[in-house]
């Protein structure tokens, strides 16, 4: 009996050590570099936002936030990458709204909401519905009614099949009831030379990309799609102002870790997030580049991902959207 006491206490000795053990580390967090993998290429949209919110973290830990481009597999590489990542919070991934569409359209081998914590949003980007000056429309409402004339005739340009404009697109048309051509494209910069040279009449597309070409005449925008109006393009009406309402598409970032981070790291992540955000240099930063702030907790972040998850696949089912189609 006196030995099973003994061991029963140093069984509990080491229990309560590795406890305290674990939530020292919690506390100490971070005490070494972070890894923040970003599931595409160098050079897009979503490279300089993890360098930015990277470098803030950075400033404020004095621990590196080291960036890790794991492009391929339509986002499926870096997303593998994090799921088999261990959950201490030193593995991150930068959260993209195209990451959620890829989950549903190629083979991964992870569950978004399953395999991930959701950990904060960082910033969200409305659409313009640009045209092609020789298009006969000035209105949301005429583009509608020309598009209704004239079905799989007018060709819209996507940054790739499955791509969140695309989504957007077939979004649009099952609203309002159109039906245009889609035209995909490898990235957003070729959808752009070809809306200007008239080779696709209509794109949805983030305001950074084509406001100089907006004002330039080169291209004709006729709506966005956020709540209010654009400070860059203020003649611009919203879709509700234009006449259609319910129309609910945008881009948007955020972090997330893998499943089981503990609770407290989550937490200390999304509050030193929302501070970065807050910083007049922060929104300043993000406001160049045609984005707007998002703070977001946590929940309502994993709660985002399943309203867009679910948004994603009812778009996809119904317009029967396949990856090399």
């Amino acid at each position: 009996m006196q030995v099973l006491n003994t061991v029963a206490r140093i069984t509990a000795a080491v229990v309560l050590m590795a406890f305290v053990g674990s939530v020292a580390g919690q506390e100490t967090y971070p005490s070494k570099p972070i890894r923040l993998i970003v599931p595409y290429p160098p050079g897009g949209s979503n490279d300089p936002m993890a360098r930015m919110i990277g470098r803030k973290l950075t400033e404020r830990w004095s621990q590196p936030v080291i960036v890790d481009n794991k492009a391929g597999g339509n986002t499926v590489i870096g997303g593998e990458a994090l799921a088999k990542a261990p959950p201490d919070g030193y593995t991150l991934l930068l959260l993209g709204s195209g990451v959620l569409a890829a989950a549903l359209l190629v083979p991964a081998p992870y569950d978004m909401i399953k395999d991930f914590d959701a950990v904060a949003t960082l910033a969200k980007s409305d659409y313009v519905l640009v045209l092609h000056p020789s298009v006969p429309a000035n209105t949301l409402l005429e583009f509608i009614a020309l598009a209704k004339a004239k079905p799989g005739q007018i060709d819209v340009g996507t940054a790739g099949v499955g791509s969140t404009v695309h989504l957007a697109t077939e979004l649009f048309n099952m609203l309002v009831g159109t039906k245009m051509q889609h035209v995909p494209y490898k990235g957003s910069g070729p959808v752009i030379s070809d809306l200007i040279g008239g080779q696709v009449q209509v794109a949805f597309q983030i305001p950074i990309a084509v406001t100089n070409h907006v004002r330039s005449g080169k291209l004709k925008a006729i709506a966005v799609t956020g709540e209010t109006r654009l400070a860059a393009l203020r003649e611009v009406p919203t879709f509700v102002e234009a006449g259609v309402p319910g129309f609910d598409a945008k881009a948007w970032f955020g972090v997330i870790a893998p499943a089981g981070t503990p609770k407290t790291v989550i937490n200390k992540l999304s509050i030193e997030i929302a501070g970065i955000l807050a910083m007049p240099d922060t929104r300043e930063y993000l406001t160049k580049q045609g984005m707007q702030i998002f703070i977001s907790t946590a929940d309502q972040t994993a709660a985002l991902m399943r309203t867009e998850l679910a948004k994603f696949d009812k778009i996809i089912k119904s317009a029967n959207i396949k990856v090399g189609q």
